[in-house]
C-alpha cells in the first residue's frame, strides 16, 4: 500500500476516535447526575410515559406504543432506527427493570418501539415507565474493526480497489457497451453503461430530480445478469428499504437485513425475520425452540431445598433445554445462510454489512447508494467483501453527521465519494432532472452543477395556476422578527417569521382554491434547517385554520436534514436567522440549502432576513437571482 494512503488511513482512525469520543461525552452530558426531569429537557428522555398498545409484529418481535404526557411537549433526539431503554422505576429488582429495543416511529407525544424480548416484561403494567437513549457503540466498534482490515491488508485485489479509490491508481474499464434502457435518457444510460464497463468503480452523480434510483436500479439488474448476486448499502435504512422496495417491483429476490424496527411497512416481507418465519423449515425450529423453553421452565420450578434427587433431576432438565437450544441455534443459521444464498440482492446499511451471517460473504459488486452521506469508515465495510464498487449519490447535497467539531474540521466529514469522484475520472453525472420548474431549478444549478442541469420539458414549466410565480423570497428585513433560541437545545426560532409563513400558506391556499387548482396540489412541506423553528411552525400550524384544511394530511412540517431524499408540491422555507451581526450559523453549510431548495416542484416560497443573510456569498447570489427572475417581496406586503 502507498505510504500516503496508509497515512491517510492511520489519520481516519484518529478523526474516528475523536468522533467515537465526542459522541460518547455528549451522550455521558445528557445522563450525568441527572434527573428524569432534566434528561426529558435535554431531550433523550420521556418520563413518565403510559403504555397504550403492545403486539406481536410479522417478525413476532414484541412492540409497544407508548404515549407521554402532554404537558411534557420538550424538543426530544428520539428518531426512527435509535437505540432506546424502555424501563420501570418501579421494579424491586434493578436488574430486571428494564428492556432494549429500537425505535419504529415517534411522534410528537407517541412512540412505536420494538423491544428485544420474546414476551413483554410484567412491570410494563405498572405506572412508572420511561424509554430512554443509548449509546450505539457498536457502529463504532465495526468502523474500528474495518480500518484495521484495510491497514493490515493482505489481500491483492483490496490493496488495488484501495489504491484507485483513493486516487493512486486510475480506474479502469472495459469497453462501453451499447446496454441501453428504453426509458432512460442519453445520461442515464451512459451512467448504466459505465457500471457495467466498470473493472473498479464507477459513480453515479445524481443531482435533485434526475433519476439516480432509477437509473441505479437499472444498473443493478442488468448487473444481475451476469452476476448471480450482489451487496447493495446506504447509509440511511430509509435510503436501503427504497432500493429494496424499487427492486422488489422489478420481481428481483432481495433479502435485508437488519432490525425490523428499522424497516418500513412496505417491505417488512423482505426483512430477514419474515423470510426465516416463511422458510419450510420454520416450524421445526419453533418446535425446538418451544422444548427448550419447557424444559428451563421445568428446572426452574425446583425450589433451593431439595435433596439429591431433585438436583440431579433439574441438572438433567437444564441440560435437555441447552441441548434443544444448540440445535434450535445451529437450525436457525441453516435457515438464515440457505436465505442469504438462494438470494439475488443482499440489502443492508453500511454497518449493516458487517453482520455475522455475512462474514465470509464475498461479492464480485457492491453497490452504495446515498454513499455523499456516509462516513468514509463506514463506507469501507462493504467494500471489504467486494472486487469493486458502484457509487451512487450527490456530494453537493447533505453530508454525514460528524459530532466532533475538531473532527469535522480535520476531515472526517469529507467522504469517500468526495475522494472517488475527485481523484477519478469514473462518474457520470444525470443532467435532466424530472422534479423542478426551470425557475426552482435554475440556482442550484448555478451554484453547485456548473449550471448544467436541464429542466425535462414534462416539469419546465409546470406551476399551480397560471399567473404564479414559481419561486418567493419573502424578505423580513427591517420588520424587527428577531432570532431567539431555545435555553435547552440552543436551537434557533423566529416565531414573528413563523407566523408570517403560516399566514402566507393560508392566503395561498385560498387563491389556488378561487383558481379551483387546489386539486392539483398532492403534498406541501414546511422546513426549516433549525428543530426549534419546525416546533414553533408545527405548533402554530395546529392552532390555524389550516389545521382543519383538506390539504392538512399531506403537508409536511420538519427540518431539512429530514427532507433529504422526498419532493412536494409545494415548499415553504423558514430561513430563521435575523439578527444585527449577520450571523447564519449553520446556514452557512450551503450543501443543506442545496437540499432545502430543490425540494419544491412547482412552488417555492423561502422567509428569510436579507440584511443578515446577505453578506454571505451564497445568499448574496441568491438574492440576485431572485431580483432576476422578479420573485422578490417585502415582508410588508403581507403584513399590512
Amino acid at each position: 500500500m502507498n505510504q500516503e494512503i496508509r497515512n491517510e488511513l492511520q489519520k481516519l482512525q484518529a478523526l474516528l476516535q475523536k468522533e467515537k469520543k465526542e459522541d460518547l461525552h455528549q451522550y455521558k452530558e445528557r445522563m450525568k447526575n441527572t434527573s428524569y426531569t432534566e434528561r426529558r429537557k435535554s431531550g433523550v428522555c420521556w418520563y413518565p410515559v403510559q403504555l397504550e398498545k403492545s403486539k406481536y409484529n410479522a417478525a413476532e418481535r414484541v412492540m409497544v406504543r407508548v404515549e407521554r404526557h402532554r404537558e411534557h411537549n420538550e424538543s426530544h433526539l428520539f428518531q426512527s432506527g435509535k437505540l432506546i431503554s424502555f424501563f420501570t422505576t418501579d421494579a424491586l429488582d434493578d436488574e430486571n427493570n428494564s428492556v432494549n429495543g429500537v425505535v419504529n416511529q415517534v411522534n410528537e407525544f407517541d412512540m412505536l418501539i420494538t423491544l428485544n424480548c420474546d414476551e413483554l416484561p410484567e412491570w410494563t403494567y405498572g405506572r412508572k415507565l420511561g424509554v430512554q437513549l443509548l449509546f450505539d457503540e457498536n457502529s463504532y466498534k465495526e468502523m474500528e474493526k474495518g480500518l484495521k482490515i484495510l491497514l493490515s491488508n493482505e489481500d491483492k485485489r483490496l490493496g488495488q480497489l484501495i489504491e484507485v479509490i483513493l486516487g493512486n491508481q486510475e480506474a479502469s474499464f472495459n469497453e462501453l457497451p451499447q446496454t441501453a434502457v428504453a426509458h432512460l435518457n442519453e445520461n442515464q444510460n451512459k451512467a448504466l453503461q459505465t457500471v457495467l464497463a466498470s473493472k473498479d468503480v464507477a459513480i453515479i452523480h445524481g443531482p435533485p430530480g434526475t433519476g439516480k434510483t432509477t437509473t441505479l436500479i437499472e444498473s443493478i439488474v442488468a448487473t444481475l445478469m451476469t452476476e448471480n448476486q450482489l451487496l447493495v448499502c446506504a447509509p440511511s435504512n430509509a435510503a436501503v428499504d427504497l432500493v429494496v422496495e424499487k427492486l422488489s417491483d422489478y420481481g428481483v429476490s432481495v433479502v435485508r437485513l437488519g432490525h425490523p424496527a428499522r424497516v418500513t411497512k412496505t417491505v417488512m416481507e423482505n426483512t430477514m425475520d419474515a423470510k426465516v418465519l416463511n422458510h419450510s423449515q420454520f416450524k421445526q425450529l419453533k418446535s425446538m425452540r418451544r422444548n427448550a423453553e419447557e424444559y428451563r421452565r421445568m428446572a426452574l420450578k425446583y425450589k433451593r431445598s431439595f435433596g439429591k434427587e431433585e438436583r440431579e433431576q433439574r441438572k438433567m432438565l437444564f441440560a435437555e433445554a441447552d441441548s434443544y437450544r444448540k440445535e434450535a441455534d445451529l437450525l436457525s443459521r441453516f435457515i438464515k445462510t440457505d436465505i442469504i444464498e438462494k438470494s439475488r440482492v443482499i440489502a443492508c446499511t453500511l454497518v449493516g454489512s458487517a453482520h455475522d451471517i455475512l462474514r465470509d460473504k464475498h461479492f464480485t459488486t457492491v453497490f452504495i447508494d446515498e454513499a455523499a452521506q456516509g462516513l468514509e469508515p463506514a463506507s469501507w465495510l462493504p467494500i471489504l467483501k467486494a472486487n469493486r464498487v458502484v457509487f451512487a449519490g450527490d456530494h453537493c447535497q447533505l453530508p454525514p453527521t460528524v459530532k466532533s467539531f475538531e473532527a469535522a474540521k480535520e476531515g472526517l466529514s469529507v467522504t469517500l465519494f468526495e475522494k472517488a469522484i475527485s481523484r477519478n475520472s469514473a462518474d457520470v453525472m444525470l443532467s435532466v432532472q424530472y422534479r423542478m420548474h426551470q425557475k426552482i431549478m435554475q440556482f442550484s444549478s448555478q451554484e453547485f452543477y456548473k449550471d448544467a442541469l436541464v429542466a425535462h420539458d414534462s416539469v419546465k414549466h409546470q406551476t399551480n395556476f397560471y399567473d404564479d410565480l414559481p419561486v418567493e423570497f419573502i424578505d423580513t428585513a427591517g420588520t424587527g422578527y428577531a432570532e431567539d433560541a431555545n435555553p435547552e437545545t440552543k436551537s434557533a426560532f423566529n416565531k414573528e417569521e413563523a407566523s408570517l409563513l403560516i399566514k402566507h400558506l393560508t392566503n395561498y391556499l385560498t387563491d389556488v382554491e378561487n383558481m379551483g387548482d387546489v386539486n392539483d396540489i398532492h403534498s406541501i412541506g414546511i422546513i426549516s434547517p433549525y428543530k426549534a423553528q419546525v416546533d414553533c411552525i408545527q405548533h402554530l400550524f395546529d392552532q390555524s385554520e389550516l389545521k382543519q384544511h383538506p390539504l392538512a394530511p399531506v403537508t409536511r412540517i420538519k427540518t431539512v436534514d429530514s427532507f433529504q431524499g422526498q419532493e412536494c408540491d409545494i415548499v415553504y422555507i423558514s430561513l430563521v436567522r435575523s439578527n444585527e451581526k449577520g450571523e447564519i450559523g449553520f446556514l452557512s453549510d450551503t450543501r443543506r440549502m442545496n437540499v432545502a431548495l430543490t425540494r419544491a416542484k412547482r412552488k417555492l416560497v423561502v422567509f428569510g432576513d436579507s440584511a443578515t443573510i446577505g453578506s454571505h456569498d451564497f445568499y448574496g447570489h441568491f438574492l440576485d437571482y431572485i431580483n432576476e427572475i422578479e420573485g422578490y417581496r417585502s415582508a410588508f406586503e403581507l403584513i399590512y
